[in-house]
C-alpha cells in the first residue's frame, strides 16, 4: 500500500470530495491508504490481501479489499445523498414540472431535461430561496457540492436503475446476486464472489424497487407474475423472483452483465479457455456451415464462446438470431434480430417456436438460437435437415447428457435425427490451481445413429488435460467432420489436406494473440480480410 497518495489519486480526490472523505475514513480505520489503479489486471486475482480503488466513470469509484477477517469486500464510492426531506421536495418539484415539457427521446435528452428543471427549482446563491419566493417562484438553496450530489442521485434514480447503477458501470462485474433482504453479492471477473455495500433493508424496499424497475422495462413483476426474465437498458439480463411465497427471504434477482463489445476468440485463447487449434477447428466448422451446440452448466461461458466464434461466419452471409433475452451479437451487416414476446393477450405472444418457424421462411445462411430448452428444438432440427445450419447454447455437461436431453422429455428429438447436429462444444467453469477459470473441456463430433450399435456414434476431437492445462487434439487424422464434411466442401482432393489448413489457421490465431490483437472488432477485421483476400489480406506474415 502506498505511504503517500499518488498524484492521479490525489487529483481524483480533489475533483470528488466524497472519494476524499471515504479514503480518509478508510485510512483512519486501517492505518494506510488503498492502492489506486486506473485499470485492473487479471494477475491481481492471485493476491491474498488487497485494497484497490479504481474508477468506473466520475463520480463513481469502486473499492475492492480484504477486511480484518480476510473476507473480500466490494464497496461503491459515490456522492452521498443529501437529507431525504429536501431531496424528496426537489424530486417532487421536478416531477410536477416535467409533464409540461417535451417528452425526451433519448437518455441524453432525459438528462438534459433534468439539468434544466433542476436549475429552475434550486439555487446556489445564499438567500436565493428567499428572493425567489418574493417573485412567486420557490427555489431550494443548495451548496454547489450539494447540487452536484442531488444531480447525480436524480439521474441515478430517474434515468438509470437506482442503487444498482454503479454496478452497471463496472466492466469487471460478471453477475449481480440478490438473494433477499440484506447486502447484494456479485461475481467479479478478477476477485470472484464478493459482498457489496449495497443493501436492501426491508422486504417492502426490495419489492418497491423491483416493481418500479420491471415496470420501467416493460416486464412488470407482481404477485400474479412472480417470475420475470427481461433485459435492462444496457442489455444485461435480469431474472426476478418477486413473490415472498416463492422466494422466502424476500424478493430476489440475478443480473448477468452485458458487454458492449463481446469477448474475442483471441482473448479466450490468451486466457487459456481454448487452444489455437480448437479455435481453428471451430473456424473451419463455422465457415463451412456446420451445426454446433455450445453446451455446459450455468455460467460456464456458453454465450461468450458463441459470440466469440460468430466472427467466423462469412461476413456477407445473412444471420438470423432468435432469443428470449437478447445476448447474441453477430457482427454481420445482414442480421435479422428477433426476440420472443411473452406478455400481452395469448394471440399476440411470440414464442421461440414461432421465431424458429419464421426463420425457415427468411432464407438465412445461419440461424443462431440464444438457448435451446424445449419444443423449439424440433424446429431447429428441421432447419438443419433443410440445409440451414444452426448454432445454439444448451444445458448439458457432456455429449452423453446432451443426447439424453435432446431425445428425452420434453424435447423428444427422434434419435435418428441427432446426426443433423454436427458438433458439441462443452464448457466448464471451475477453480483451477487457486484461480476461477473457464475451459473448453471437450469438442465432440456426432457421426449419427448406428442401429447395430443401438445408439449414436460420437468421437472426441479435443479433450482438455487438467494436469498440464492443455487441449489434446485427439481427432488428428481421425476427424469425421473435417474429413467427411468439411474437406469436400473446401475442394480438397486429399481429405487430409484439411489438417494443414487447420494448423495454418491456428498459426494465424496464435500470431494475433502474440501481437495483442484481442479486441473483438480488431479480430473481426483480420478474419474478414482473410476471407476476402486469403493470406495476402493478413496484416502480418505467417
Amino acid at each position: 500500500m502506498p505511504a503517500e497518495i499518488p498524484p492521479k489519486f490525489a487529483l481524483a480526490m480533489k475533483r470528488n470530495p466524497h472519494l476524499a472523505r471515504y479514503v480518509e475514513s478508510y485510512r483512519r480505520k486501517y492505518g494506510e491508504y488503498p492502492d489506486f489503479k486506473e485499470v485492473l489486471s487479471r494477475d491481481l486475482g492471485k493476491l491474498e490481501k488487497f485494497s484497490i480503488v479504481y474508477p468506473v466513470g466520475d463520480p463513481i469509484f469502486i473499492h475492492v479489499f480484504t477486511d480484518e477477517e480476510g473476507e473480500k469486500r466490494y464497496n461503491v464510492i459515490e456522492p452521498e445523498p443529501i437529507d431525504p426531506e429536501r431531496y424528496t421536495r426537489i424530486q417532487n418539484m421536478i416531477l410536477r414540472l416535467a409533464p409540461s415539457e417535451k417528452t425526451p427521446e433519448s437518455k441524453e435528452e432525459y438528462e438534459a431535461l433534468i439539468d434544466e428543471l433542476l436549475d429552475r427549482v434550486v439555487t446556489t446563491t445564499p438567500g436565493g430561496g428567499f428572493v425567489s419566493r418574493l417573485f412567486g417562484q420557490e427555489k431550494i438553496y443548495l451548496t454547489r457540492e450539494e447540487l452536484d450530489r442531488v444531480r447525480y442521485h436524480l439521474k441515478k434514480d430517474l434515468v438509470e436503475i437506482g442503487p444498482l447503477t454503479p454496478l452497471t458501470r463496472d466492466p469487471y462485474i460478471e453477475d449481480i446476486h440478490c438473494t433477499g433482504v440484506g447486502p447484494l453479492h456479485l461475481v467479479h471477473k478478477i476477485f470472484g464472489m464478493m459482498e457489496t455495500n449495497i443493501v436492501f433493508n426491508t422486504v417492502e424496499e426490495l419489492k418497491g424497487y423491483l416493481a418500479n424497475l420491471t415496470e420501467r422495462i416493460g416486464r412488470p413483476a407482481s404477485e400474479q407474475r412472480p417470475i420475470v426474465d427481461a433485459s435492462l437498458p444496457d442489455g444485461s439480463r435480469l431474472n426476478v423472483i418477486y413473490s415472498t411465497d416463492v422466494s422466502l427471504k424476500g424478493p430476489s434477482f440475478t443480473i448477468r452483465k452485458f458487454q458492449e463489445e463481446p469477448i474475442s476468440i483471441t482473448q479466450l485463447i490468451a486466457w487459456g479457455t481454448l487452444s489455437p487449434e480448437v479455435a481453428a477447428y471451430l473456424w473451419l466448422a463455422v465457415e463451412n456451415g456446420m451445426s454446433i451446440f455450445i453446451s455446459g452448466e450455468t455460467a460456464s461461458g456458453k454465450t461468450t464462446m458463441l459470440n466469440a466464434i460468430l466472427v467466423f461466419i462469412p461476413y456477407d452471409w445473412k444471420v438470423y438470431t432468435a432469443e428470449d433475452t437478447p445476448e447474441v451479437k453477430p457482427p454481420h451487416p445482414t442480421w435479422q434480430r428477433l426476440v420472443t414476446r411473452e406478455t400481452g393477450p395469448e394471440e399476440s405472444r411470440v414464442s421461440m417456436y414461432d421465431l424458429l418457424r419464421a426463420a425457415l421462411r427468411s432464407r438465412p445462411n445461419y440461424i443462431i438460437v440464444g438457448e435451446i430448452r424445449g419444443a423449439e428444438a424440433s424446429v431447429a432440427f428441421q432447419a438443419m435437415q433443410t440445409g440451414h445450419p444452426v448454432m445454439a447454447t444448451f444445458h448439458a455437461s457432456s455429449i452423453t447428457k446432451m443426447i439424453q436431453r435432446l431425445t428425452g422429455n420434453p424435447i423428444n428429438i427422434p434419435v435418428t435425427f441427432i446426426d443433423n447436429l454436427n458438433i458439441g462444444v462443452f464448457q466448464q467453469a471451475m477453480y483451477y490451481k487457486g484461480s476461477f477459470v473457464r475451459r473448453t473441456i471437450s469438442v465432440e463430433e456426432i457421426e449419427g445413429y448406428r442401429k447395430e450399435l443401438g445408439g449414436i456414434v460420437t468421437r472426441a476431437v479435443f479433450r482438455w488435460d487438467p494436469i498440464d492445462d492443455k487441449h489434446i487434439f485427439r481427432g488428428l487424422y481421425n476427424s469425421y467432420i473435417l474429413e467427411k464434411k468439411i474437406a469436400p466442401l473446401m475442394g480438397f482432393d486429399d481429405p487430409r489436406k484439411v489438417y494443414d489448413e487447420l494448423f495454418f489457421r491456428a498459426k494465424i490465431l496464435r500470431k494475433m494473440v502474440e501481437r495483442n490483437i484481442l479486441r473483438y472488432s480488431d479480430v473481426l477485421r483480420v478474419i474478414v480480410r482473410f476471407q476476402r483476400y486469403g493470406r495476402e489480406g493478413l496484416p502480418f506474415a505467417v
